[in-house]
């Protein structure tokens, strides 16, 4: 059943972060192909220090603007290191039994990875270093935990967050990331169209990811939401709480910018005019968006603000970020001016209804964004719209000439139903995870800091240091 769901799309994503079956012997990683994915990993690497950090520790008060900066160093850190002894293993190995939804322990510590392994890419005989792979999708599972912060900001205790990022990834990184991008390469569609081919849940659904719009902010978004709601608003929530540095938030969201760069373009693996289509996406789907979001505000508001620009565009890179290599620029275009009104109505109006303290409207943008790039990437795709449509690997010659492959035939009603199945279990597993890890701490550890240190701030109680000295 599912087999014949991906045979209707025809294997699937010929652009996307795949997982990094091992390629046979014989293809060589080319040096271009392995320096684009080297600069790309430190791309992503900036987009969190300091991009991330200095865009959520602007939108906080000056009291809780250094733990803001801790906090996302610190689930940076151990996200790398738990990335290296078991979820790499977990997340783009063969899961045996459990295939569907997790991987192996075969590459738990990197166990027999070397120089000279290698990983597919997204062309039949092209591969790249899997050390490069490795590098590159452990910046995702970092950037994923330190998004979901933005929810919780201003009134989670430190030792919680240390928990949060080592077991958040464990139940809902991980296994979401299997499930969307774990499949058994380019190669293996080609040396035997006629058989079934392994694959994660989502990806065998037929939905099409890019680079993480279901997997890195869906999933975070989603979390974001319901760390928020366990640990119940901030006190005084309902008072002014103004970003203490409107300059920082936009030098982070700058640098988010420049760094998303190489989280879109670089998923692509190869340096190839699908990376360059990449790159195009995300400058404009971003600029239309960080535009429509000012534009929204001086209308309803009368004001045009500096908060709202750089929400728009962070609003931007997240909606085109699963259809970067997908959709064609007019189309990134239009998702970008699409996505900020929705994330508009989600960080204010719903916000507001259902009384929820999204401090830093991480699910407002990353969560209610997601879903609209992710959806929107079934429309987009479709080459008569002047997408880029889905490659039939089976179509496909060996010597990694992309050119020779054929396009599947694009059908609009499934993969759109494909998009929303790949958007629920996205938002259903995230929810569920999230609820045991934030419950699971509260009860373990606590969640919250007491009143007298959320009164003084979290810099100088939990943390003995201040972000400013006058």
């Amino acid at each position: 059943m599912i087999r014949t769901r991906v045979s209707l799309t025809v294997a699937l994503l010929a652009l996307s972060a795949a997982s990094p079956v091992l390629a046979q012997a014989g293809p060589a990683p080319e040096k271009g192909d392995t320096a684009w994915m080297m600069v790309s990993t430190l791309l992503v690497l900036l987009m969190i220090l300091p991009g991330l950090a200095l865009f959520y520790g602007g939108l906080v008060r000056q009291k809780n603007m250094l733990s803001m900066l801790m906090q996302t160093s610190t689930v940076t850190v151990v996200g790398m290191i738990g990335w290296v002894l078991w979820g790499y293993s977990l997340a783009f190995t063969d899961g045996g039994v459990a295939d569907a939804v997790i991987g192996g322990v075969s590459r738990v510590g990197l166990l027999g990875v070397t120089p000279a392994s290698t990983a597919a890419t997204f062309s039949t005989g092209v591969v790249i270093p899997e050390f490069a792979f490795i590098a590159f999708q452990m910046t995702f599972a970092a950037i994923a935990a330190a998004i979901v912060l933005g929810g919780v900001a201003e009134r989670m205790k430190f030792a919680a967050v240390l928990a949060f990022a080592v077991f958040w990834p464990l139940l809902s990184y991980y296994p979401l990331a299997h499930m969307v991008w774990w499949w058994a390469g380019p190669d293996a569609i080609a040396a035997a169209p006629e058989n079934p081919v392994r694959a994660g849940l989502i990806w065998s659904l037929g939905a099409l990811d890019f680079a993480g719009g279901t997997v890195v902010h869906i999933n975070a978004g989603v979390a974001a939401l319901v760390g928020a709601i366990i640990l119940g608003p901030r006190r005084g929530y309902q008072g002014p709480t103004p970003p203490h540095s409107m300059t920082l938030t936009l030098v982070g969201a700058g640098l988010l910018w420049v760094g998303w760069f190489g989280f879109n373009a670089g998923s692509n693996l190869e340096a190839t005019g699908a990376a360059a289509l990449a790159m195009v996406n995300t400058f404009v789907a971003t600029a239309a968006a960080g535009l429509s979001w000012t534009i929204t505000e001086w209308v309803l508001r009368k004001k045009a603000s500096m908060l709202g620009l750089a929400s728009g565009l962070v609003a931007g890179l997240v909606a085109v970020t699963p259809a970067a290599g997908f959709a064609g620029p007019l189309g990134s275009l239009l998702l970008g001016l699409v996505v900020s009104p929705i994330c508009v109505l989600f960080c204010s109006t719903i916000k507001m209804a259902l009384k929820y303290d999204d401090s830093l409207d991480a699910f407002g943008i990353h969560g209610a964004g997601g879903v609209i790039g992710a959806l929107a990437t079934g429309l987009l795709v479709n080459p008569a719209w002047g997408g880029a449509g889905v490659i039939d690997y089976a179509t496909c010659a060996a010597d990694g000439d992309i050119s020779t492959c054929d396009l599947a035939a694009y059908d609009l009603g499934p993969q759109l139903l494909a998009q929303l199945q790949g958007v629920g279990v996205a938002i259903a597993w995230s929810a569920v995870a999230s609820a045991i890890v934030f419950f699971g701490i509260k009860f373990a550890l606590g969640l919250r800091v007491d009143e007298e240190t959320e009164h003084e701030g979290l810099d100088i109680v939990e943390h003995g240091e201040r972000a400013y000295h006058y």
